[in-house]
């Protein structure tokens, strides 16, 4: 019987509470939320999303977009400021990093394929881990998650027979064995 009583003094202290709980007003509300849900603009979207995601705890680094992560510290006095690639290389640690390789000669596209899943796999078994896609009949691209790995990828490729060049960063390296190397 005891039990039941508290159960009813709870039920009328929730009714009571959401009875008195008020609403906004049409007229307290921003202009963008008196719209209809169809007239939304890109903006307002995002407005919303924001004011939806208010009270949530904040994710942990890891699983924030690379673009909202904190990076980490360079440490300058450990880096030859005359070695510009040294530089770079350590800022784009954590980051994503693109690579364009060019398959030399005139590799049919399936040939071409094979020849960078090659170069794929001996990346990864020297543990740089690298995804490839073919954007061209003898050009591919190799992402890497973690740029600062980047350039020891592009080492390993220039020094391939069949690699025509890298670029990495806006500059292109011919490959040694490259038939085109003093024109780059």
């Amino acid at each position: 019987m005891k039990i039941i009583g508290i159960c009813i003094i709870l039920n009328l202290i929730l009714f009571t509470y959401l009875v008195s709980s008020k609403k906004t007003s049409k007229d307290e509300k921003p202009e963008w939320a008196k719209k209809d849900i169809r007239d939304y603009t890109e903006a307002d979207l995002e407005r919303l999303l924001d004011q939806w995601e208010e009270d949530e705890e904040p994710l942990e680094p890891d699983e924030l977009p690379e673009h909202l992560r904190p990076r980490p510290p360079v440490d300058f006095s450990k880096i030859d400021m005359n070695n510009p690639e040294e530089l770079l290389q350590q800022t784009k640690k954590g980051q994503t990093v693109m690579t364009f390789v060019t398959v030399s000669g005139n590799p049919t596209r399936d040939e071409a394929e094979e020849i960078t899943k090659l170069w794929q796999t001996s990346l990864w078994n020297n543990h740089i881990q690298a995804e490839r896609y073919m954007i061209d009949t003898n050009r591919a691209i190799f992402m890497f998650s973690e740029g600062a790995q980047s350039w020891a990828a592009k080492d390993f490729l220039i020094e391939q027979e069949r690699c025509e060049s890298v670029t990495l960063e806006n500059k292109v390296y011919p490959g040694k064995f490259s038939s085109q190397k003093d024109e780059l």
